[in-house]
């Protein structure tokens, strides 16, 4: 496995470094301490595993989508300090493969890099625990099908997965809106087709990416 290193802080790409130089199929191919310095390696070196802190000075979470227009087969494994469920997510959606903290154990980052280079994705359990705690479960979510492109989505769309993720029902939301239930079904598949998801956890993610809905609502909601 080829990989580069990509993080703004000198001590923490030479930390990375020497933890990944023991494993004997991994191999360090060159470090990037900003998105220009990260492409400019894509470019030269063609590795197929990128450990990155999107979140590091010189980085931001835009690099990760561009890499991937110049060359798809790259993976990349985030290893970031403490995020929001919602950022977590937004970095799945531009393309990252794995996530792990920075605090994790030394371990579960060798793991991560294994995982991911063999083709599997690779989540440490703080991580899980974030996302799952805002009620989205990583694996009803159809990451591979989302796309860096526009979602467009009309007025009318917008009001349904409002209420979808308020947890009403097809008949509630049909009954609210007058419609038949028939056409918010049809809706709600729409839907589910332009924002590349599988089920109603999808569509909660999106409500909350965009800020439709709080996410305090799943943080705080009172458990039966």
């Amino acid at each position: 496995m080829n990989v580069i290193i990509a993080d703004g802080n000198d001590l923490i790409r030479i930390g990375l470094r020497t933890i990944l130089a023991a494993e004997r199929d991994i191999s360090i191919v060159g470090e990037a301490h900003n998105n220009e310095g990260l492409i400019d390696q894509i470019k030269s070196f063609g590795a197929s595993l990128v450990l990155i802190d999107y979140t590091s000075s010189g980085f931001d979470i835009d690099v990760v989508p561009k890499i991937l227009s110049l060359n798809k087969n790259v993976k990349f494994i985030a290893i970031t300090p403490e995020q929001s469920a919602q950022t977590l997510v937004d970095a799945l959606r531009s393309g990252v493969t794995s996530y792990v903290k920075k605090d994790c154990e030394l371990s579960e980052i060798v793991n991560a890099v294994s995982e991911t280079g063999h083709g599997n994705k690779f989540f440490c359990g703080q991580i899980l625990e974030t996302i799952q705690r805002a009620n989205i479960d990583v694996n009803d979510l159809d990451f591979d099908s989302f796309t860096c492109e526009a979602v467009v989505l009309s007025d009318r769309e917008n009001e349904i997965i409002v209420l979808i993720a308020e947890g009403l029902t097809n008949e509630q939301i049909a009954d609210q809106l007058f419609l038949s239930k028939h056409t918010v079904n049809t809706h709600r598949k729409n839907i589910m087709s332009k924002l590349g998801v599988k089920n109603t956890a999808g569509i909660v993610m999106y409500a909350v990416k965009m800020n439709l809905i709080s996410p305090n609502k799943f943080l705080f909601a009172p458990t039966i």
